[in-house]
Order: C-alpha cells, then structure tokens, then sequence
C-alpha cells in the first residue's frame, strides 16, 4: 500500500497543491486544515529546510514510496504533535491544480453511452483521446473565465487519475500499477467552437477544450489505496445548486485498465499526467443551457470530494 487509513485520526489521504506567501507547495487536507509540508518538515525533523519535492507533485510523485513515506510519517507525527501553526485555513490558501505542470492532460470522448445518445455520438471500438494544454488547468475555487469569443461555454463532470510511473504498451491486467490517485475534472467545453458551423473542417477539440482556466482540477488527490473500486462512484455536477448531471462510475464504457492501455500505445505516460474518464449526460449544450457570469459549478464524486468554481466574464 502506498498509504494506510490513519485509524487513529480517522482522515483519508488528500493530497494538494497551493500558494502560501507566493511559494507553490505541496499539502494533505486534513479536518484540522491543510497540513502545510514544508513548514512540517522543517519543525518535525528539525531540518534546515524541507526538501524539493515538498514544494512540487511532480516531483513527489516521482518519487515514489520513499517520498510518500516521508509524507506519512509527517502526517501522523503532525497531528500527533498539536502544533496549529503546521496548518492552514483552507479558506486563507490559493488553491492550485494538484498537478500544476503535467506533461500530458489526456481526456476521452463519449464514454457513457447516455452521453452518447443526448449528443448524437456513437461509441467507438477504442477510446478516443483529446488533450487539453496545461494553460487550461485552474484549482479549487478558483474562477472559471468565460472567454469573450464563446457563447456556449458548457461543463462535464469527470472522474480522473493520474499516473504514478513511467510506461507505454501498458497491459490492461497492470494498469492499476500505473494509478497514483483520483481526483475531479470539469472539462468546460466551448461548443460554438468545438462544433463550428462552418465547414469543411467540422470539429476543433483545440480550442473547444483548451481555453484558458476550462479545466479546472481537484481539489486534492486521493491516494490510489483508499479507493479499491474507481468504477462504483456516485458522480454530480450542480449549477447554482441545480443538479445537471448525476450518474455512476460503473456505467463507463472504457474502464480504467482500458483507458491506460489505450493512452500509452506509442506514447509514453509519465509521473503526474492526467487521464479523464470521460463525462455522463447531462451536459448543457442538449438542454440549451451555458454557463454565465456569476454562475457557481460544483463537480462532486462520492469518496473524492467536491470541486466548486465561479465563472466570470473575461
């Protein structure tokens, strides 16, 4: 296991990234706030300063069991301690995308059959990829803008991993090895571009996915290990507490193992890449509905949390 329930304090791991005094680092939500790595490590181990990976997932990630130990031991030894000023008011933090610089953000169309049928689309043999850019990415909180050049800006609610190690030709039965944890992704779509009214060249999933904040991540990620089973996930997405979307997991048309398998054919998938499972129905460009200025969306998915943006008007 990569981390163990602390039975003692009861918390699930979550692991997130923020700005605190104009530094990025790298913290664990707990119900005391958000434990504050860096400044932990420098008191627990009364260190001259915390190591790099602290301050960057990526990095984290990268480096495997021994840093997750680490995070671990500071975990438990800061709650232990009562010491208040290792953590932080989740409401005075800048919240970041967990990972802020990935290499790839991979997401997948039309993998709820549901979905399929409300936007006229047939399910493929094989996933079907789409990237988004790292400019697109926007944390917890944080605004969604609507850009001046769309009309129809539209959300959809996703589960997403990302992947812990190297690998490409991923077998579909070891995939689960390449799983560093879950989090939510809202995959804001600007349909008057994606699906453009003139021809001869039809869709364009760069700029109807790839605007800037129309990703928005988070808020944290849970470790792989506390959640066995990714594909029995209740999953809702609410505008200004109104329920759009509301599916399951389990109805995925690629599963997981299938989706990693897919993305790493000739491509190369590394620590702190995204992959998007794909939305359920309940977009709003079949209902007529986009989103507006003041509009709140929040993203939910049972035993991942709640991802909550604002939008505004570029």
């Amino acid at each position: 296991m990569i981390f163990k329930l602390l039975i003692k304090y009861a918390i699930i791991v979550k692991l997130l990234s923020f700005l605190w005094n104009g530094t990025v680092r790298v913290g664990v939500y707990t119900d005391k706030g958000i434990l504050d790595l860096p400044s932990a490590y420098v008191s627990i181990y009364e260190a001259a300063e915390a190591p790099s990976f602290l301050y960057d997932m990526k990095a984290l990630i990268s480096g495997g069991e021994p840093a997750l130990n680490i995070i671990k031991d500071l975990l438990d030894k800061s709650l232990r301690s009562g010491d208040t000023d290792l953590f932080r008011d989740p409401n005075t933090i800048t919240w970041l995308p967990p990972v802020i610089n990935p290499e790839k953000i991979l997401c997948v169309a039309v993998n709820y059959r549901a979905h399929g049928e409300e936007s006229s689309a047939k399910p493929l043999d094989r996933p079907y990829f789409f990237p988004k850019f790292p400019n697109a990415l926007v944390g917890h909180n944080q605004p969604i803008l609507k850009p001046r050049v769309s009309k129809q800006v539209d959300w959809e609610a996703e589960l997403a991993l990302i992947i812990s190690r190297r690998g490409k030709y991923i077998d579909i039965n070891k995939a689960f090895d390449y799983v560093f944890g879950y989090l939510i992704l809202n995959d804001v779509s600007m349909r008057d571009w994606q699906f453009p009214s003139k021809e001869p060249y039809g869709m364009d999933w760069i700029y109807g996915k790839s605007m800037d904040s129309s990703t928005p991540v988070g808020p944290y990620i849970v470790t792989k290990d506390e959640i066995p089973d990714p594909h029995n996930l209740r999953l809702t997405l609410r505008v200004n507490g109104n329920v759009e979307q509301d599916d399951n997991t389990r109805n995925l048309i690629f599963k997981i193992p299938e989706l990693i398998h897919w993305a790493s054919q000739g491509v190369t998938l590394k620590p702190g890449d995204y992959i998007s499972t794909g939305t359920p129905s309940g977009v709003g460009f079949p209902k007529g509905k986009f989103l507006k200025n003041g509009d709140i969306v929040e993203a939910e998915i049972e035993k991942v949390g709640t991802l909550r943006n604002t939008v505004i008007e570029e």
